[in-house]
């Protein structure tokens, strides 16, 4: 399979898209700054899109989809979002190439095909669905709207990194409507809880939830909640962020409302979603200078039977095995492959499969069959077994179940030992440069003090902890009171 990855040690960045490239997940395109999904990353993505529209469908959402484009006096009408992405924002203003008469051959926006107004690519669509929910919304009988789409958004990054930050991205985004604050409220904090269960469940990712500081929060929303995950290199990743609108979009749009007393409101509003970005969370939590390692419950295929064999006959025997492997472990809702190419050697299979991240790989040779055994390899510690063949269905199912508690164990391991408190801003830089993770340091609750420490040492307040335990101290750096500590770090 080619020369050994970069270590992480060695080149952390350099090991992260060497793996995404080589491991055939993902590659740069034609079109700067974005990414073609290949195969096998994209048979992972529907793997967590698969579970996050089954939790999204029993919560009460039903998914619909609405226009790419946004008229700009749409995208103009809620201020705050407004100006929050006005700079990353793709805008089409022709209609129609022609000819260039200049350039024969070539083609030229048609100058008399400007459009009457432009339209913004969107970014988010928080404006196209609201001006859709003033016609949806008379009376609070038509409430709560809770609805959820899967789409692509145009964010025109400048610097972009696979899956982490590319100027497209997929994605989905929950829009709801209520007739109460309290209803948008919870809303808002059982999607944190969803994306929380999902990204720890799933992806055997431990994550902390807490609420975005003013500066960090989603513009147009009064409170952002997240979940922040942090990475092997000691930084912290935004993995997943719900936001409670308040009525800000439903008074930009005129959505109003007659409640249960005949009495006009503006409907209370929540936007929530999560991106291609897990991917990025997913490889960098748990992979090695080997390759991807991948949780069981979202690896596309679990087990990988590979062959060893010198003729045709000893093949057929192997294979006749084989299916029946495949047949029972399917009965058990396991996935399955049967590595049967004939281009490649045994070896070249093993490195391949390890490169990609399977979690188990059964081998079968002419040996195996006399013995009615098979060996048996785990992808995250390399270990391997001789099993028998009555029983390989039982010690895959739960070697399946350790693999994936082992993998969410030694994350957690890693991210509990790497949160550090700290009360001087001399033991914050220390630990930001020597240890990395998260700081847990007071903060004086300011904007300015905020800025200040993101402009000394590059760390952001990652989340206010919801478990955040009242604890009266002084501020890290500006030395005001301080009622709690907060979460610093480093992050993508």
């Amino acid at each position: 399979m080619g020369k050994k990855l970069t270590s992480r040690a060695e080149d952390y960045s350099k090991w992260y898209n060497e793996l995404v490239v080589r491991a055939d997940l993902a590659e740069n395109s034609a079109v700067r700054g974005c990414m073609v999904i290949k195969p096998y990353g994209y048979a992972i993505w529907e793997k967590m899109q698969a579970e996050l529209d089954r939790m999204f469908k029993e919560t009460g959402h039903q998914n619909a989809y609405f226009p790419l484009f946004v008229p700009k006096s749409l995208f103009e009408a809620e201020e705050k979002n407004a100006e929050g992405f006005a700079k990353e924002c793709a805008v089409v203003t022709h209609y129609r190439l022609q000819n260039d008469p200049d350039k024969p051959g070539k083609l030229r926006v048609d100058p008399e095909a400007k459009l009457e107004e432009e339209l913004v690519v969107r970014p988010t669509s928080e404006a196209i669905i609201w001006n859709t929910y003033r016609n949806w919304i008379q009376s609070y009988r038509d409430l709560p709207i809770l609805v959820n789409q899967w789409a692509n958004v145009v964010r025109w990054e400048m610097r972009t990194r696979l899956f982490l930050r590319t100027a497209e991205f997929l994605w989905q985004e929950g829009h709801t409507a209520h007739a109460t604050k309290a209803e948008a409220i919870d809303e808002t904090k059982q999607m944190n809880n969803v994306y929380a269960t999902f990204v720890e469940n799933f992806m055997a990712i431990p994550v902390i939830q807490g609420v975005k500081t003013e500066s960090e929060r989603f513009a147009g929303a009064e409170d952002t909640y997240c979940i922040e995950a942090l990475m092997q290199d000691g930084k912290a990743l935004q993995a997943g962020t719900s936001h409670f609108l308040g009525q800000n979009f439903a008074k930009a749009f005129d959505v109003k409302f007659a409640n249960k007393e005949g009495k006009q409101d503006y409907v209370w509003a929540t936007s929530w979603g999560v991106s291609t970005r897990l991917m990025g969370a997913l490889i960098m939590t748990h992979s090695d200078d080997s390759g991807l390692v991948l949780p069981p419950n979202l690896a596309p295929y679990q087990v990988v039977i590979v062959p060893i064999y010198k003729n045709d006959e000893q093949f057929e025997a192997i294979s006749k095995v084989a299916e029946d492997i495949m047949g029972d472990l399917r009965d058990r809702n396991i996935s399955v492959k049967f590595d049967k190419r004939d281009t490649l050697r045994p070896g070249a299979k093993f490195a391949q499969h390890e490169l990609q991240g399977v979690p188990l790989r059964i081998a079968i040779g002419p040996k195996d069959l006399e013995n009615e055994t098979v060996e048996l390899a785990r992808r995250d510690t390399f270990s391997k077994e001789t099993v028998i063949l009555d029983r390989i269905s039982v010690v895959v199912e739960d070697l399946l179940e350790e693999i994936q508690e082992s993998l969410f164990k030694k994350a957690l391991d890693y991210r509990n030992s790497h949160i550090t408190e700290v009360d001087t801003f001399d033991e914050f830089k220390d630990v930001l440069e020597s240890k990395g993770g998260f700081i847990s340091a007071h903060w004086d609750r300011t904007n300015e003090t905020e800025e200040k420490i993101k402009e000394l040492t590059k760390a952001t307040i990652r989340c206010i902890p919801l478990e955040m335990k009242e604890e009266k101290g002084v501020c890290v750096y500006s030395g005001k009171p301080s009622e709690g500590r907060v979460l610093f770090a480093k992050a993508y």
